[in-house]
């Protein structure tokens, strides 16, 4: 039987990679995958998914109008996916988490999200509160904070490396504008 898993983690925790590697053990088993990525993150030189490692592939780009379920089972239907794997999962709709879920249950395609779990300020991404709720499979991902514990938020920051406090929820950026904190750190960076 087939299932949605969701692979959740701060920046820097090699979600992206994570989904290559998996990717690349479909493949090199002779099986065909079908990579997504959201198309908000114009970022990329190269290849819509880039790892800060320097693994990348190409991948279908969703935005909010997407109909996973139809592409996707569109696709299965010319050549059988043995998986579906969903880099920048946070920016999924509610409706696209579904069809995620609908491609396992109906489709009987794997589906691996990967994506952040919370933003800037501690409040979780649309896509990600419905994963973390439907998902038959949670996994973390471990980013590393500054101290050494684990870090498990995202404290967005300007140009000088103050905490950015407010703003909108989404903003894309790297290492520039996001740092990997312990809950302890970020609270302490969003109280000075």
């Amino acid at each position: 039987m087939a299932k949605l898993y969701f692979y959740y983690a701060s920046m820097n925790a090699g979600k992206s990679t994570t989904l290559l590697q998996a990717d690349f053990n479909y493949r090199e088993r002779g099986m065909a995958t079908m990579l997504w990525t959201a198309a908000l993150d114009s970022r990329s030189q190269g290849k819509p998914i880039e790892s800060r490692i320097g693994l990348e592939a190409d991948a279908h780009l969703f935005d909010k109008s997407t109909d996973m379920w139809q592409q996707v089972t569109a696709a299965h239907r010319v050549e059988p996916l043995a998986c579906v794997l969903v880099d920048e999962a946070q920016f999924l709709s509610k409706e696209q988490a579904w069809q995620c879920a609908r491609l396992a249950d109906e489709g009987g395609i794997p589906v691996l999200c990967y994506g952040l779990r919370t933003d800037f300020q501690g409040e979780l991404f649309p896509g990600s509160a419905i994963l973390l709720g439907i998902a038959d499979a949670l996994i973390e991902l471990k980013a590393v904070c500054h101290c050494g514990r684990k870090a498990t938020m995202n404290l967005r920051v300007d140009e000088g490396g103050g905490a950015v406090k407010a703003g909108a929820q989404t903003e894309i950026g790297g290492n520039e504008r996001y740092v990997a904190l312990c809950r302890r750190h970020f609270s302490e960076a969003l109280n000075d």
